[in-house]
């Protein structure tokens, strides 16, 4: 899985998405397009387009991130607490901060995506018996348990709808003004890049790392920032997207390994790749209607899940 593969299937994609709507725009009328064409283009499906790349690439590399760290391959930020604690800090800011702007609401949910993301990794370091089933199961459950008390909280100040609508993932309000807080997502991924080698090095386990003079704990908690900034910048901006973070570190792997130098990139794009064709197969399969992007991808990312689990038991 070479970027240079990789990268004109993003850009040939790029481009179908672009003329891709309920608005019929052909590319053969690329030099002669309306205000009415161009507005659309600019305001609507380029905004789009960037915010499928830049979630896809962003939540990939947190997934991968979040494998290394735990040495497990069926962590994410949706079975580590991570999404499940940042939904409890975008209620948080609806109670406290509601008149607040997106990015005080943004930095609330990145504070509790942190302190989630913490609690699972400290739960996971009293656990002895590390099976690979029994750890992500572990935090599904402290995920629950956060969403339990979101739900609560939510029922007593009435907010049940409001939290639905912003965790259900979706690109169809996607608009030029509404998504460049997801612009954040890129220097934290560039600063996951120069950390690559030291997280790689987390991964081979503690004593292993601080055998070879690296600052464990300051890696790891590099890492997991990295993680709940990302992952609360995408959940605030366009929703949950599920399994996404799972299936793509894995599918990578097995064609460049476990070096995360190595394949932070093609996993960031072949991320955004799979995002991309999970929102064109949304907005195709019921046209003109559209499949939010976060059922597109839990269909899509639950059947390739169980393939996962199945080759694994084999």
């Amino acid at each position: 899985m070479n970027k240079r593969f990789l990268i004109p299937i993003l850009i040939l994609l790029s481009i179908a998405s672009i003329f891709i709507g309920v608005k019929d725009i052909s590319p053969l009328d690329i030099f002669t397009l309306g205000e009415e064409e161009i507005q659309i283009i600019v305001l609507s499906r380029l905004p789009r387009l960037i915010s499928i790349i830049v979630a896809g690439f962003g939540m990939s590399i947190c997934g991968l991130i979040m494998q290394q760290i735990t040495q497990n391959k069926f962590v994410s930020p949706t079975t580590a607490a991570t999404i499940d604690s940042a939904k409890l800090g975008i209620l948080v800011s609806l109670i406290l901060f509601s008149a607040s702007s997106t990015i005080i609401k943004m930095i609330v949910s990145f504070i509790f995506a942190l302190i989630g993301s913490l609690l699972f990794m400290g739960v996971l370091k009293k656990i002895k018996y590390k099976n690979p089933v029994i750890i992500p199961l572990l935090g599904i459950m402290v995920g629950n348990v956060i969403n339990s008390i979101t739900t609560f909280f939510a029922y007593r100040y009435d907010l049940i709808q409001n939290m639905s609508s912003w965790m259900q993932g979706n690109f169809s309000m996607i608009i030029k003004g509404r998504y460049e807080l997801l612009y954040i997502s890129i220097p934290i991924v560039v600063i996951a890049f120069f950390y690559a080698n030291k997280i790689t090095l987390a991964g081979m386990g503690e004593e292993f790392s601080i055998s070879l003079g690296l600052n464990y704990n300051r890696v790891v908690n590099i890492g997991i920032s990295i993680v709940a900034l990302i992952s609360s910048t995408v959940v605030i901006t366009v929703g949950q997207i599920p399994f996404l973070g799972l299936v793509v570190p894995n599918i990578v792997s097995m064609y460049q390994g476990d070096n995360l130098k190595k394949s932070i990139l093609p996993t960031g794009l072949f991320g955004a790749i799979f995002l991309l064709i999970c929102d064109i197969l949304g907005r195709l399969l019921i046209y003109p209607y559209e499949i939010p992007i976060g059922l597109t991808v839990g269909v899509v990312g639950s059947f390739i899940f169980l393939l996962l689990l199945v080759r694994r038991n084999r």
